[in-house]
């Protein structure tokens, strides 16, 4: 009877001769496929584990036809964001036997469909245990060890020639953190002794924005073997996150909708008066938190259209990742924009924030390019998705032309 290894190792093809060193993946149009391991059923504190499965059984999962269809698109890799909660929380049982083994299927499943695989560990910050607090926010973190030495065993686990490790999502530290710099290097030390030849990503600190990049120096990771480095870009984020609920931080996001793109596509009056609206109808947020959010809104809005943001501004958010990699001589292809998108509007309150939306990923998706180096789009699922929603999973036009591709049959 086959194992696990010998059908993952079919869906590679044919093996390279011995001893020589496997090709790195090539990663150049990829899309992100959260929530396969992430959404999870943890108990509430004081306990810190989870129900078993520990993922939610409704959450979306990508299935043999989606992955079929990304790859006919015209993607060549897939990111797979992984929360380690679970992982570690079952540590030492059977249940982590299980959900690695649940890892290396969807990993081959990937990989039969034509797809290359990211395999990204994703600390879920709403957690109120297995957390960036707990596992990297520095070096006394209690459960660094933990997060360390599954991050080793999951790039043992991995196959060389198809697959990448990318072992923390965009790291809490500031920019430049030294002691971010230190973590990191000891995480890749453990996961380079597991895979001595397998591809793994370096990221700056402060969310692995682009000045997170430019102040890490990349002679501090020298002798770790094959790296690719990873930057998220989402600005401008009045853009890209208008109307996201879950940035209770910044209370402007929850109504704001009818952000053009480019900016000199629409006016501050139309956008304000769409704020209003949304507002009007949000019965959940008190008259005085409302004011505040709504003058804070304006003004951010006057900043907004004041700068006119268009292509040209994303050229130049661009420009000091070039940078970077030409002072340090990395190559173009060594560097993965690892997330970008644009939450979908909703057509209750701006009928034209697809076309907006489908012209910033597009203007984006193109200056990327033009820079040479490899992308990964947020997300197939969700507001930001590929598909219209996740139940019919009918890819966007719009979205897919936007990304460079083609619809699939």
């Amino acid at each position: 009877m086959p194992t696990r290894r010998t059908i993952l190792a079919a869906a590679l093809g044919a093996t390279l001769p011995a001893r020589a060193a496997p090709a790195a993946p090539q990663l150049r149009r990829g899309i992100s496929l959260w929530p396969w391991f992430s959404l999870t059923k943890e108990y509430p504190a004081p306990r810190t584990d989870y129900a078993w499965p520990p993922f939610q059984d409704q959450r979306p999962v990508p299935k043999r036809a989606d992955l079929r269809r990304l790859r006919e698109a015209g993607f060549d890799f897939v990111r797979i964001p992984v929360d380690p909660g679970p992982f570690l929380a079952f540590d030492g049982t059977l249940f982590r036997r299980r959900l690695l083994d649940e890892l290396d299927d969807a990993v081959g499943l990937c990989l039969a469909a034509g797809l290359d695989v990211v395999v990204n560990v994703q600390i879920n910050e709403a957690t109120h245990h297995w957390n960036s607090r707990r596992l990297i926010a520095d070096r006394q973190a209690p459960n660094l060890a933990a997060y360390r030495a599954l991050v080793a065993e999951i790039a043992r686990r991995l196959d060389p020639a198809r697959t990448v490790l990318e072992p923390v999502n965009e790291p809490p530290q500031a920019c430049g953190s030294t002691e971010w710099t230190a973590i990191q290097r000891d995480l890749l030390v453990a996961a380079r002794g597991a895979a001595p030849t397998l591809t793994l990503t370096a990221t700056g600190a402060c969310g692995s924005m682009v000045p997170g990049l430019q102040a890490l120096d990349p002679k501090l990771l020298a002798g770790l073997g094959p790296l690719t480095y990873v930057v998220h870009f989402y600005e401008p984020y009045l853009f890209t996150h208008q109307g996201a609920p879950w940035m209770r931080g910044e209370p402007i996001y929850r109504a704001l909708n009818a952000v053009p793109w480019p900016a000199s596509d629409g006016t501050l009056a139309a956008t304000l008066a769409a704020v209003r609206r949304r507002m009007a109808q949000d019965a959940g947020r008190p008259p005085a938190e409302a004011q505040a959010a709504y003058a804070e809104t304006e003004a951010k809005m006057r900043e907004y259209f004041d700068a006119r943001p268009d292509r040209n501004f994303l050229v130049h958010g661009l420009s000091g990742v070039r940078g970077w990699a030409r002072t340090n001589g990395i190559a173009p292809e060594k560097i993965l924009i690892g997330e970008f998108g644009a939450l979908r509007s909703d057509a209750r309150y701006v009928a034209a924030g697809a076309a907006d939306r489908a012209r910033y990923i597009r203007d984006l998706r193109e200056t990327i390019e033009g820079y040479g180096f490899g992308w990964a789009y947020w997300n197939f699922f969700d507001g930001f998705g590929l598909v219209t929603d996740d139940a019919t999973r009918a890819f966007d036009p719009a979205v897919v032309a936007a990304l460079g591709m083609r619809m699939p049959g």
